[in-house]
């Protein structure tokens, strides 16, 4: 790393958007997750390291307890990290100035992120699971599971319609009474912002299963930028399991756009169920890495386990 540029630490409210913004958009490790206007509403509160004029940044979305600043993860963020792909010694830079500046850190890079083999214990490996579409819709069927198969076979019988472009407010509301246990109303709230914001822009839209009875009984808001289609958000009901329904969709969704240059990104888990699912359409594994570790003083580590 250059001694003529450093890395600096800079407040939000001192980001230059348009620099900000740039930088992102021209970066091969590009994520949708790390603009400006996604963090807003989505980490609400976040600072960053910038490497000199804006040439390589980092977002860093934090929270607050008991006075101590801590890094942690957004929801519907899943990559985050260091832009554009740093060498060795700028990714190296990066890490150590958050270990200077905070005891606790539990966020993900991107896939382009990839710490050296000299350091310390606190990467661990996460998967996300990719499917390319470049190919023909029948090339791409080839590489479905046998059980994926199965589901959609089973859910052409039973005269399920799929709309494309279903509005917002109707996907809200059925996900508001599908929500696994857990979630509260706050991310509700920073969803209905990204799918307003991503409708608005042009680059947002919700695919929505609907029974016989002209029931939704499955959705998803698929988020494309540039070549990437972002598996983004979805919700299903009983009915939507029982029927197949989300293998439907997403299959009606690859025959769509089967034969474009875009890689559907279905933003991975470590759920060994949800794996199978995003696999049994062929698609496959990415690895990227989470940073995560607690160094904050023993009466309070506690707080954070």
């Amino acid at each position: 790393m250059s001694s003529e540029k450093k890395i600096h630490y800079i407040k939000h409210a001192q980001i230059d958007s348009g620099k900000w913004n740039q930088c992102i958009d021209g970066a091969l490790n590009c994520r949708i997750y790390a603009y400006d206007w996604h963090l807003d509403r989505t980490a609400i509160e976040w600072d960053a390291l910038v490497y000199g004029d804006y040439e390589y940044v980092m977002p860093l979305p934090f929270r607050k307890k008991m006075g101590i600043k801590y890094l942690y993860q957004p929801l519907f963020s899943q990559q985050l990290g260091i832009f554009p792909t740093p060498s060795n010694a700028i990714f190296d830079g990066f890490i150590a100035a958050i270990k200077d500046r905070f005891k606790y850190a539990d966020v993900q890079l991107n896939a382009l992120n990839v710490p050296g083999e000299n350091t310390d214990d606190i990467f661990f490996e996460r998967k996300n699971y990719l499917l390319s579409l470049t190919k023909d819709f029948k090339s791409i069927i080839s590489g479905y599971s046998k059980n994926t198969k199965r589901n959609i076979a089973k859910a052409q019988k039973q005269d399920l319609s799929i709309i494309e472009g279903i509005r917002f407010e109707d996907y809200l509301a059925f996900k508001a009474k599908n929500l696994p246990e857990g979630v509260d109303q706050s991310a509700i709230d920073k969803l209905k912002s990204l799918i307003a914001f991503g409708e608005y822009k042009g680059f947002g839209k919700i695919y929505g299963v609907y029974t016989p009875g002209n029931d939704l009984c499955a959705a998803v808001y698929f988020c494309r930028w540039k070549d990437r289609v972002i598996y983004f958000n979805a919700a299903s009901n009983e009915e939507g399991k029982n029927t197949g329904a989300m293998y439907y969709l997403i299959n009606r969704f690859i025959e769509d756009n089967a034969e474009k240059n875009l890689l559907l990104d279905f933003e991975g888990s470590m759920i060994p169920g949800v794996e199978r699912f995003y696999a049994g359409f062929g698609a496959k594994p990415e690895t990227y890495f989470q940073l995560k570790y607690n160094r904050l003083p023993l009466l309070l580590k506690w707080l954070k386990r």
